[in-house]
């Protein structure tokens, strides 16, 4: 009796083709961003309408506290708090996370009366939060909350509120929170960004918290990395060539910076102005005649970064390092390399 083979693949709907599908993941992925933008909007018309005074009474708070942040969330909110406390710590805040529920067990040791409570709730009735509140209220600690009701729980407990406005999750289901938790941390974001402003907190503030990676690498100051002392290839205006050749080569910076009778910096001679010059008198003429005059140069306290960027922008390979117009260092681009700057 014949046997019949059933092609397996018959009865499957035909796959949709790979472009047609791409075009509904990529308007999938530009509804998410402009629902998720809708609210970014809405958070930037608050803070310039009924958010813009209880934000300045938090960062104010927070700057006159003599502890440190604790932020605080659960779920998603959770997430977004831990992220908050880290930005906060890391822009010269001091600040950490407590978990709401872990707190009622023993962490609430953690907090002190000098220290403040930043709390993350888009509800503003997570039950987790009692201990947490209780704990404030009875030991004077302040409590910020970053709620999307301003009637909560959370939000009566609070010396200050921030209130965030409604608006609609990028879920189609309206269930996972999206939008709502990208506001939350837009808020945070402008709280850490507020407070460094507000102290001044510098670069090298930054540097001093980052010191490792490819971020440690790019907060490097030019006073850091800059070849400096014996090591400068320096000389007079007066200095015949032959005499300057053996300085540049000694030095192996590829250039001869030029300088005054006070010490001041005037020119630099380069391997292109060697090669522009080149010519039978070359090592009988005086370096103020083929010195490139006013040459660029930077100051000790300026990041590596920006001194590679006028390196690169000027196609050059050195700079030369001022303080009151006199030579104290040369950064050079294979400096810069070396270091993780580039």
């Amino acid at each position: 009796m014949p046997v019949t083979v059933k092609d397996k693949t018959s009865d499957k709907t035909p796959a949709e083709p790979s472009s047609r599908q791409d075009e509904t993941l990529i308007s999938s992925a530009q509804r998410t961003l402009e629902i998720e933008s809708q609210g970014l909007r809405a958070l930037v018309d608050a803070l310039s309408d009924g958010l813009s005074e209880s934000f300045g009474q938090a960062v104010r708070l927070i700057r006159s506290a003599e502890g440190r942040v604790i932020v605080s969330g659960i779920g998603k909110s959770g997430h977004v708090a831990q992220k908050v406390a880290a930005t906060l710590a890391s822009t010269g805040t001091p600040a950490f996370f407590v978990h709401p529920s872990e707190a009622s067990h023993g962490d609430l040791g953690m907090i002190t009366r000098d220290d403040v409570l930043l709390t993350f709730s888009w509800s503003g009735e997570t039950a987790e939060f009692s201990g947490l509140i209780t704990y404030a209220g009875r030991f004077a600690v302040p409590l910020i909350a970053v709620t999307s009701r301003g009637d909560s729980t959370l939000a009566n407990a609070s010396e200050v509120t921030l209130t965030l406005p409604q608006s609609k999750e990028a879920c189609p289901h309206g269930l996972a929170p999206t939008t709502s938790t990208l506001m939350q941390l837009s808020l945070g974001d402008c709280l850490a960004i507020a407070l460094l402003e507000s102290k001044g907190f510098s670069a090298k503030d930054f540097k001093d918290l980052h010191p490792g990676g490819q971020l440690g690498a790019s907060l490097k100051f030019v006073s850091d990395i800059m070849h400096s002392g014996a090591e400068l290839p320096l000389t007079g205006s007066d200095t015949a060539m032959g005499e300057a050749l053996v300085i540049m080569t000694e030095k192996s910076l590829g250039c001869l910076g030029i300088t005054d009778k006070d010490g001041r910096l005037t020119g630099i001679v380069t391997d292109g102005d060697l090669r522009r010059h080149m010519g039978p008198d070359l090592l009988s003429v005086r370096t103020g005649d083929i010195m490139t005059r006013d040459p660029k140069t930077v100051t000790p306290d300026l990041l590596a970064s920006a001194a590679l960027e006028i390196i690169n922008s000027r196609s050059i390979t050195a700079l030369f390092v001022v303080e009151d117009g006199k030579p104290v260092g040369l950064i050079h681009v294979h400096d810069l390399l070396r270091t993780g700057v580039a």
